[in-house]
């Protein structure tokens, strides 16, 4: 694998393929590392981001804890 930084000094660039890659597919990428810098630190969510994210109603509520407990008491049960 290749990998270099470049500052291009006018709009065309031409690179050299190693005479191993000849043949092979490959990959070229092109971006603006300062644009890749300010995309790449997504925002962290604590627990508390999700509170009311359900937006159940009381019936739905209740029926999802009982649910969870059900779900929680089938760990005791013995197989």
């Amino acid at each position: 694998m290749i990998r270099t930084l470049i500052t291009p000094e006018k709009q065309d660039v031409s690179i050299h393929i190693p005479e191993n890659y000849v043949g092979k597919q490959i990959e070229v990428l092109l971006y603006a590392v300062d644009e890749i810098n300010k995309e790449s630190k997504p925002e962290k969510k604590k627990p508390s981001d999700f509170r009311g994210a359900l937006n159940l109603t009381n019936e739905q509520y209740e029926d999802f804890q009982n649910h969870l407990k059900d779900i929680r008491n089938e760990w005791n049960n013995d197989i």
